[in-house]
Parts: C-alpha cells; sequence; structure tokens
C-alpha cells in the first residue's frame, strides 16, 4: 500500500493534460544498434488532487495516432503485428499510488495495451506550477518508464541472421506533460 503523499504547490482539484502543451514518446532498439523513436499525437487525461493533497492520474492514449516519421513503418505498427488498432484502440494509465524517490517521486499504476493491463512504475519529476496566461494555473511534469514489448502481447519476432532482432523487446517510454488546473 502507497502512503498518501502530497505534491508541493499543487492544489486540489482536477489538472487537465494540455495535448498542446504536452508530449508522449518512445523510444526502441531497432537492429540492435540504433533507436527509432516515435510519439503519439491523439491522448488525454487528468490529474485529480483530492483535499488532502493525494495526487490520482487516468490518461488514454489513441495508439492509432503513432508517429514515427515514417508513414510506412507506423502503418505496419498499427497492424496486428504490434497494436492492432482495429482491435484495441486505446492505450491507458490509471495511478494506484504515488511516493517520494529523493527529490523527485514514482506513480505506480495499471498500463493497459493491447488488451493486456500490468503494473508499472513512472519515474516523476514534479517541475512546478506557473499562474498561467490568463486561463489559471499550469503544472508540469516529466515522467519516465521502460515497459517489454512482449508483456503486452506484442511477441512478433523478426531475428536477424548475425543476432539480435530488428525490433527491440524494452520499450522506453517519455512523458513531457503540461495541465491546466479546471475552473
Amino acid at each position: 500500500m502507497t502512503t498518501a503523499l502530497a505534491l508541493p504547490a499543487l492544489t486540489s482539484g482536477t489538472w487537465a493534460i494540455d495535448p498542446a502543451h504536452s508530449t508522449v514518446g518512445f523510444t526502441v532498439r531497432h537492429l540492435v544498434v540504433s533507436k527509432v523513436r516515435g510519439t503519439f499525437k491523439d491522448f488525454s487525461g487528468a490529474i485529480t488532487v483530492a483535499e488532502d493533497g493525494t495526487p490520482s492520474v487516468r490518461a488514454e492514449i489513441q495508439v492509432a495516432s503513432i508517429d514515427t516519421n515514417q508513414e510506412q513503418r507506423d502503418g505496419h505498427i498499427k497492424s496486428a503485428d504490434f497494436f492492432d488498432v482495429e482491435q484495441f484502440p486505446t492505450a491507458t494509465f490509471v495511478s494506484t499510488g504515488v511516493r517520494a524517490a529523493g527529490p523527485n517521486y514514482v506513480v505506480e499504476g495499471e498500463f493497459t495495451l493491447r488488451g493486456v493491463t500490468k503494473p508499472v512504475e513512472l519515474a516523476l519529476e514534479f517541475l512546478g506550477v506557473n499562474p498561467g496566461m490568463g486561463h489559471g494555473p499550469v503544472a508540469g511534469f516529466e515522467a519516465s518508464t521502460t515497459i517489454n514489448r512482449k508483456d503486452f502481447g506484442i511477441s512478433i519476432d523478426m531475428p536477424l541472421e548475425g543476432g539480435g532482432a530488428v525490433v527491440g523487446d524494452k520499450i522506453a517510454i517519455n512523458l513531457e506533460i503540461e495541465a491546466g488546473l479546471q475552473g
């Protein structure tokens, strides 16, 4: 059980993620020697802060919005070989707790991708709160985690002749989030 934890300066209420000022990105090993980076363009979510200061997070990603700057690769990633967006259009994250980790935090939660739900931990840096630009306060966060794609049913193997695989198993997920307090 995670102890309730308040983030300094984050007042109670609902903080909606601003997709225009946020990024949901990932990195995966390609051909053993390089990395492919990508983002998801369509996502939403909110950080809800209880009266006692305890935060919780809920977020959704429309996986068909993947963009790796290469249309043919994106099409393959959307297929049943990888995300199977026809059957599993949405990935979700629901937090189950937050704990301190030195000057930063760990957000524990349940991540669902391709119909499979697994616990994950996000390393979180709280960047603070700014009064905003006339539309109310905004808060900033950076978070990251690494998942194994095979844990989520993405089990395609494309072995290379000299060893290794076309696509690595570990996926680094990086979030840069700006959220505004809702009135």
